[in-house]
């Protein structure tokens, strides 16, 4: 199966698109890994998060806009009319003009994640967290029926419990996470277009340790780099895939208004859209301003 994607920004030496705002590549830079990562950390006060001084853009992300949506407890993700707030269970629907909740998805859903769009369909990841054994797939939202179907079937998972997905020149790359003691299994996988594994990287050290017992929940890129959030804490994961080696790359940790959980890019203001999972709100965000 290949799917084609249209284009709206590329990443030097790649093919890649955005449909959407949603994730659909990841550039293979080469990087340091993270063993020579310099140790420049310090303690940002005010969003009481350890902020990585580290490689590249360290500016924070603000909050610029919220939509209240009682279904805002995973993810959400968004196209240039709709913003789609997601539960466990359902995708719901609103109006990003009016804040009006316009719909809400039908169909078999136990553990939904993080959302994308292609071809006017909205994926989600999915899986059957807490249960054992893990099994994953990728959800089909038609966005005219609202009916929620399996894409795609990973069975009983030896990677662990799906959290987000992305396709970039024919093949999908999935994240695997697992959780308490055995987090450091969390696990980025690329398949081919038959499903097949090609390649697969896990995440250092350094954000294993911040991540305490919780795992990864969402991750989108902008530019050559995967943002990544964790469970529950407002900050961002600046990841890369190496060109060399199986553990990715920590550029360094920013602060952001999202309580972790599933995020996309906004195709309307080209920022991020995520959540506050304790208050129901889908929040808009921005980098902070450059300092002159």
């Amino acid at each position: 199966m290949s799917l084609a994607f249209t284009c709206q920004t590329r990443w030097p030496g790649t093919r890649f698109s955005t449909s959407l705002g949603i994730l659909l590549g990841l550039s293979l830079l080469p990087g340091t890994s993270a063993a020579d990562e310099p140790n420049t950390k310090s303690r940002d006060r005010s969003q009481g998060v350890v902020v990585d001084q580290g490689k590249g853009d360290m500016r924070a992300w603000v909050q610029t806009g919220v939509l209240e949506a009682a279904e805002a407890f995973q993810a959400a993700a968004a196209d240039d009319r709709y913003v789609y707030a997601i539960n466990n269970t359902t995708v719901a629907r609103y109006d990003r003009e009016s804040g009006e909740r316009l719909a809400i998805s039908h169909g078999a859903a136990k553990h939904l994640n993080s959302g994308w769009f292609h071809a006017g369909k909205l994926y989600c990841a999915h899986s059957n967290y807490p249960q054992k054994p893990e099994r994953s797939e990728i959800k089909l939202l038609d966005l005219e029926s609202m009916e929620l179907t399996t894409f795609h079937d990973f069975g009983e998972s030896p990677y662990g419990s799906l959290t987000w997905a992305f396709i970039h020149d024919g093949d999908w790359w999935c994240n695997f996470a697992h959780y308490d003691d055995d987090n450091h299994r969390t696990v980025l996988v690329r398949f081919d277009e038959d499903w097949r594994e090609t390649a697969h990287w896990h995440y250092p050290a350094a954000v294993l340790k911040d991540l305490g017992r919780f795992s990864l929940s969402g991750g989108i890129i902008l530019g050559d780099e995967l943002l990544a959030t964790g469970h529950d804490d407002r900050k961002l994961y600046r990841l890369r895939v190496p060109s060399d080696g199986a553990i990715l790359e920590h550029l360094g940790t920013v602060p952001a208004p999202f309580t972790g959980q599933g995020i996309a890019v906004d195709p309307v203001t080209g920022g991020l859209i995520g959540i506050d999972r304790p208050k129901r709100q889908v929040l808009y965000a921005q980098p902070a301003a450059k300092t002159p």
